[in-house]
């Protein structure tokens, strides 16, 4: 017998160039040299520095210079300053021969540009940038969307294409409104596990089927929909029938930042989820495929295990991904309708596969928290193909069913949990967190402040606040289990539209974007935003922090990229 309880606060494509230089006309001459003091923004000799300028500019700031050592995995990226200085730290880059690249949105480089860096010396470089010809390729899905005519409504319908593919794929189209419609019935049936580089198996659905009006609806919004993408493609004309705009490069503190970029073994590889143990072993899973890595940051070398299916003709792939209280890394399986346990001293799965009476084609394990199971034995998890919570005995291997609200189909996305293990939803279908009390199993709603918010990923910081992105509302939040208030923070940009939410050690807050290439660093105390710009086209599901290092390391998986990304702020 469940007890509702309500309460109501109130009633692409990378903008940047990204070439391999080596293939692109002369070599700039470079030469090593001792480096001068101020030159570097770290106490460590530079191994390489320069300036970078236009003709149009003079000196730039703000301009990513991205090097790459020949054979290597690893990418380290710099930002230059007011005065259109870039330095790498010797401790970042090893002897050996780099190419270099940039990221300037409407810039390429006059030229390619490759470096010898030996140890204990300082090679110097300056880099000549010219207009590009090929803007498009360079916006960021954010800057798509800001360049699409359209209402807001209109410009929502094609939010969802992200989590698949790039925007731009979508603007260099050709499709008229009827193969537009075919085209989106196709999309429809895939599920977002699919994506360029592996597309999978159509999927089951959730559970229930449509009325006739229901279907008669999705047919309309269906046609609405390839109505307007065929006015923002070129399927009428070989140009845009817009301008398209860009943002500003990064300045200030946006540019105190080194970005580090590892690159997976296999481009099908979709590190949906990132988390880094006590050690620095930064783990990652798979979202197409039954996959778990690890990555040792120090070489950049990667082991990967393959996780057990319990479904050979499902579809398979890892969604989420989290430690319980001793670092074990737990997945939730998706449609292979189970949840697993790595065991990193024996290095076994222990898989937990729903029962037979429980199990169906619709099920879809998405989300878990198995992060204080210490307290009971318990693991929370969330099914979005039923719009239904379990929960795991690990002892039993039981599972018990819950459902916050059985007649409105909350459509719940995550599931986080507190000290005492109690759990909590973020509803993204409207605009409510829920908490489910463990001994009780009473539920209690929240209304987030902003209508229709939209709560979708989080997690519970030390002090019982849940921090979480309204991902309908552009929004940041942040609920006070004690106090039950919330608060909010809007994102500086309009079109960032945040995935997820993590706090660090100093109380500043991180978010995500599938959209704008970029990482959100939130001062709740200020408000004040930082926004740290990538090196490429980097759709992000997942904020992850290690609170181990001084400043604080950002880590995030490029899921289309194939990459893990780490974020060192500089100040």
């Amino acid at each position: 017998m469940y007890r509702f309880v309500y309460h109501s606060e109130v009633p692409m494509r990378a903008a940047a160039v990204l070439l391999n230089v080596m293939m692109l006309g002369p070599i700039l001459l470079l030469s090593a040299t001792h480096c001068h003091a101020g030159e570097s923004r770290s106490d460590a000799k530079p191994a390489l520095t320069g300036r970078v300028s236009s003709s149009e500019e003079g000196a730039m700031e703000g301009v990513l210079v991205s090097a790459k050592k020949t054979g290597s995995t690893v990418t380290v990226t710099v930002v230059s300053d007011a005065q259109g200085r870039y330095s790498f730290p010797g401790g970042k880059l090893e002897a050996g021969h780099y190419d270099l690249r940039i990221r300037a949105a409407g810039y390429d480089l006059d030229g390619a540009t490759t470096v010898d860096v030996s140890s204990g010396n300082t090679a110097t470089g300056d880099l000549k940038l010219r207009k590009t010809a090929h803007l498009a390729s360079q916006l960021t899905n954010a800057e798509w969307l800001m360049s699409f005519p359209g209402t807001d409504e209109q410009k929502k319908s094609v939010l969802r294409c992200a989590h698949c593919h790039t925007l731009e794929r979508i603007a260099r189209s050709s499709h008229d409104t009827a193969e537009f419609e075919q085209v989106i019935e196709r999309m429809l049936r895939h599920t977002p596990e699919s994506f360029p580089q592996m597309v999978q198996q159509d999927g089951p659905g959730r559970i229930g089927k449509l009325s006739a009006n229901q279907e008669a609806k999705q047919r309309d919004t269906v046609h609405k929909q390839a109505e307007y993408l065929s006015t923002i493609n070129l399927s009428s004309a070989p140009e845009w029938p817009y301008a398209l705009k860009t943002f500003p490069r990064p300045t200030g503190a946006a540019t105190l930042v080194i970005v580090t970029e590892y690159d997976l073994p296999e481009k099908t590889r979709q590190p949906h989820d990132v988390v880094v143990d006590s050690q620095g072993t930064v783990w990652y899973a798979s979202f197409g495929e039954s996959i778990l890595g690890k990555l040792d940051p120090k070489t950049g070398k990667t082991t990967e295990y393959q996780v057990p299916v319990t479904k050979p003709n499902a579809i398979k792939g890892i969604l989420d991904l989290a430690f319980d209280a001793d670092q074990n890394p737990w997945m939730a399986m998706t449609f292979q309708a189970a949840v697993a346990k790595f065991d990193r001293k024996t290095e076994k799965f222990q898989v937990f596969p729903l029962p037979t009476e429980l199990d169906a084609a619709y099920r879809e394990l998405t989300f878990l928290s198995p992060e204080h199971s210490n307290v009971d034995g318990k693991v929370w998890i969330n099914d979005a193909g039923s719009y239904t919570q379990f929960r795991l005995d690990i002892a039993s291997g039981k599972f018990e069913t819950l459902n916050p609200d059985p007649a409105a189909h909350p459509d719940v996305y995550a599931v986080s949990s507190d000290a005492a293990n109690n759990g909590y939803l973020y509803m993204i279908g409207s605009g409510r967190i829920a908490k489910i009390d463990a001994k009780t199993r009473e539920y209690t709603l929240y209304n987030t402040p902003t209508p229709d918010s939209g709560p979708r990923r989080g997690m519970m910081d030390g002090q019982g606040r849940l921090w979480f992105a309204e991902n309908r509302a552009n929004r940041m939040a942040m609920f006070d289990a004690k106090t039950e208030k919330f608060q909010e923070w809007v994102a500086p940009k309009s079109d960032y539209i945040p995935y997820d939410v993590t706090v660090d050690k100093n109380a500043k807050a991180w978010t995500v974007s599938e959209y704008a290439d970029s990482v959100l660093r939130l001062d709740p105390a200020s408000g004040r935003f930082t926004e740290y710009l990538l090196p490429r086209e980097t759709n992000m599901r997942r904020a992850f922090v290690d609170n181990s290092t001084t400043p604080v390391n950002f880590w995030v998986g490029n899921t289309h990229g194939a990459s893990i990304v780490k974020v060192e702020p500089l100040d």
